[in-house]
């Protein structure tokens, strides 16, 4: 039954090469656990009780969480297929819960670090260098995400009305204002991008390749972390750090926990209110620190 579930997953699904393949192996190796454990030969004989014993025994191996819980969802998608064949007459993952997260706080720069960081990183004055400090200030000081940043173009800076229009998940726009700081900014790194290659078509990728190509993910890994490392402590030095790092800012300066979230693109309120997290821990030591009885 191995067989016919790959084969419907890539035939009927569709599921990319790489789901199919770590369902593959997951099964597997859930199959030698079956074999090795309890002389089973075929997973349609297994019972709840042996599937929560293979649950159990990835945890002693010391499997995280987010694995375990991972495998158990290929299970369950295994028995639905086998029970939608009518292979099985019960679902045996059916009593399967999920374990828990623990709930990881968002990493972000401290403030003086990023003052540091956009007051005295060396942005030579050539064209890489004026776009690497602008990949740096547009990441922290409009929360956009890499894939947005990529693919802004000129025609979507609004220099005028002070804001940038950013298509993000779903397809869905949204409008960020920016700085008089930033705004200037732009307005010098514009400059220097006619001299580098002649006048802007508004189809232009606002970062582009010294080729006037789009930028590329890696590409953007490698300008953020090469400025981090110098300036900043954290272990995790990504894109997605500058925008962990514009939410809790604003958060931490009494920003309206809604207007965060607009400003993010998030659909939900769910997805900013992580971020009150490390407001809340900022409370907490501040508190700690001032209050006499504390």
């Amino acid at each position: 039954m191995l067989f016919s579930f790959i084969s419907f997953l890539e035939n009927e699904k569709r599921a990319s090469p790489h789901t199919v393949l770590a369902y593959k192996r997951d099964l597997e190796t859930f199959m030698d656990f079956l074999h090795t454990a309890f002389e089973m030969e075929q997973a349609e004989e297994a019972s709840h009780a042996e599937i929560r014993a293979w649950m159990i025994d990835l945890i002693e191996e010391g499997h995280s969480v987010a694995t375990v819980n991972r495998k158990m969802a290929t299970l369950r998608s295994f028995y639905k297929f086998l029970l939608k064949s009518e292979i099985i007459s019960r679902d045996p993952t059916f009593k399967i819960q999920s374990l828990k997260k623990g709930r990881k706080l968002p990493a972000f720069i401290q403030e003086k670090e990023m003052q540091d960081l956009l007051r005295e990183a060396n942005f030579e004055p050539d064209f890489d260098g004026q776009r690497d400090r602008m990949v740096m200030e547009i990441l922290y000081l409009t929360g956009m995400r890499l894939s947005e940043l990529i693919g802004l173009r000129w025609a979507a800076v609004d220099l005028g009305n002070a804001q940038i229009k950013v298509l993000g998940k779903g397809k869905k726009y949204r409008i960020i204002p920016i700085s008089t700081g930033l705004q200037k900014n732009i307005i010098l790194y514009k400059k220097v991008f006619e001299e580098t290659f002649s006048l802007i078509d508004g189809n232009d990728y606002f970062i582009v390749k010294l080729n006037r190509e789009a930028a590329y993910p890696m590409m953007i890994y490698r300008i953020v972390r090469k400025y981090l490392e110098i300036f900043v402590q954290t272990t995790k030095k990504s894109p997605h750090l500058m925008r962990h790092t514009f939410a809790t800012h604003l958060l931490n300066k009494g920003a309206d926990l809604n207007a965060v979230k607009d400003l993010l693109g998030h659909s939900s309120l769910a997805a900013t209110q992580v971020y009150t997290h490390n407001s809340i821990e900022k409370l907490k030591a501040v508190y700690e620190q001032a209050h006499p009885k504390a």
